[in-house]
């Protein structure tokens, strides 16, 4: 979507709320009762106590908040922030799709005391006058994994985390995305149709504000209701650890070969042609980068893969490639050829596989290691057995991926010591490694032992 224009403080003609100077004041006022539509709908959870009613949030307490777009207006959203108290809900919007990336286009924050802000990214290199003003606050995020990251570009890093997706998770709420979850435990209705929009859009439109507002509306009072419920549960320890495992890993490291996740990539049998895919690729990507645009818009990861198995040496032959298109797919025809041409002349080409430090896939464990799949079949079932009888789903009571490597190569000899060692050093929290341990060393010394009842399976919607 095509930005509009921008004025001096970072706003298009026919904006949402933005600065100026006949703009109302930054500081939001007080908070009164959200606006809201009550429904006569009933919400019952299993395990849970009902909500009588799911109440419609039209609007934020406070009406929509100003878009913050100039310095002037940023120190006063980190003034006002700091004197607020207590956690601070906090939400990023990006642009996937659409832009080169992941980074942030809007960045909501709220926190008792100061109201909501809404902050442009965009005109700023760095919004570290808030995180200054944050300092030792608990930021309360929905899927925290997912803005971490492009909050981190913005030199944003909490000290403290709670995050109410991983925490409705350990409680067992059959749904966890941030609708579903503030419906169940505080009967409100979020609308999440703006959820994919294209963030990056100038002006942002009146609506879309509505709705990035009322996403850190109920964050604190959802934080709370859910640290009850998993202090009841027993498990609000566990969920501490989680969090403070999030903060201690950081923003992930780039993968290495990203080309290699090309969708379709696995089609290719030649090295020439994966060759091919890789120069494509990367040729897409500088181009993106330079237009500031998602790759995939330009030409799909089907198209790469269509023109490396074809492996054309004139344009017209190019364009005549069956499943060869894209909005940049004739325009920037001579710059694919001469990627296709660079991976022709290659001397050094690419290994079709790339050694893995992990195991093969189970499904060949049975051919290339019979005990190892005989560890596995026995002790993934007795693992989503403990996790149901925790009320959780079994990947969050331990890593799928830490599974299977301890259960290829356990160490030697298989003890309670020695797997809460080899699971610590895999990353392993210390209230996982207490509750599977011991289930573990019985199914590694007894592979094949008597299978138990599958559990109920709960369902994790977003």
């Amino acid at each position: 979507m095509t930005a509009e224009p921008h004025d001096a403080n970072g706003q298009g003609p026919g904006s949402g709320p933005t600065e100026g100077p006949d703009a109302t004041p930054d500081l939001p006022p007080g908070d009164p009762e959200p606006t809201a539509a009550a429904t006569s709908d009933s919400i019952v959870v299993e395990g849970f106590g009902p909500v009588p009613t799911v109440v419609e949030l039209a609007e934020p307490r406070d009406g929509v908040p100003l878009v913050i777009s100039t310095q002037e207006g940023l120190a006063r959203a980190a003034a006002a922030l700091a004197t607020g108290t207590g956690p601070a809900g906090v939400d990023a919007e990006r642009a996937s799709g659409f832009r080169y990336g992941q980074r942030a286009f809007l960045v909501q924050i709220r926190r008792e005391g100061s109201g909501t802000w809404l902050i442009d990214p965009e005109p700023f290199e760095n919004l570290k006058v808030v995180n200054d003003a944050l300092a030792g606050v608990e930021w309360v995020i929905h899927a925290s994994t997912q803005d971490l990251p492009c909050l981190a570009e913005l030199g944003m890093w909490p000290e403290k985390l709670f995050d109410t997706e991983l925490a409705a998770r350990l409680a067992g709420l059959p749904r966890v995305g941030l609708a579903a979850v503030v419906e169940q435990l505080l009967g409100f209705s979020l609308a999440k149709e703006h959820s994919a929009a294209d963030w990056s859009t100038r002006p942002l439109p009146e609506p879309w504000l509505r709705y990035a507002a009322l996403d850190v509306e109920v964050l604190i009072e959802l934080r709370d209701e859910l640290a009850d419920l998993l202090r009841t549960q027993g498990k609000l320890g566990f969920a501490e650890e989680e969090f403070a495992a999030i903060l201690a890993a950081g923003v992930p490291a780039p993968k290495p070969e990203p080309w290699r996740r090309t969708s379709g990539v696995h089609q290719i049998r030649d090295r020439r042609q994966l060759a091919a895919v890789r120069e494509l690729w990367l040729e897409r990507d500088a181009l993106a980068q330079k237009r500031d645009i998602a790759p995939g818009k330009l030409i799909p990861d089907s198209a790469l893969v269509a023109v490396a198995r074809a492996m054309p040496s004139t344009v017209p032959q190019l364009l005549t490639t069956k499943g060869f298109h894209g909005r940049a797919a004739q325009r920037e025809a001579p710059r694919w050829l001469r990627a296709v041409s660079e991976a022709r002349r290659l001397e050094e080409l690419p290994p079709l596989h790339v050694p893995s430090s992990g195991p093969p896939p189970p499904r060949v464990w049975d051919d290339r290691d019979p005990d190892a799949a005989a560890r596995l079949k026995t002790a993934r079932p007795r693992i989503a057995a403990l996790a149901d009888s925790l009320g959780m789903p079994s990947e969050n009571l331990l890593t799928p991926d830490h599974l299977r490597r301890i259960a290829w190569r356990p160490p030697e000899p298989v003890t309670n010591d020695s797997l809460t060692d080899a699971l610590r050093d895999l990353g392993a929290r210390e209230w996982q490694i207490s509750h599977v341990v011991s289930t573990l060393v019985d199914a590694f010394q007894h592979p094949g032992a008597a299978k138990v009842r599958e559990p109920r399976s709960a369902s994790a919607d977003q």
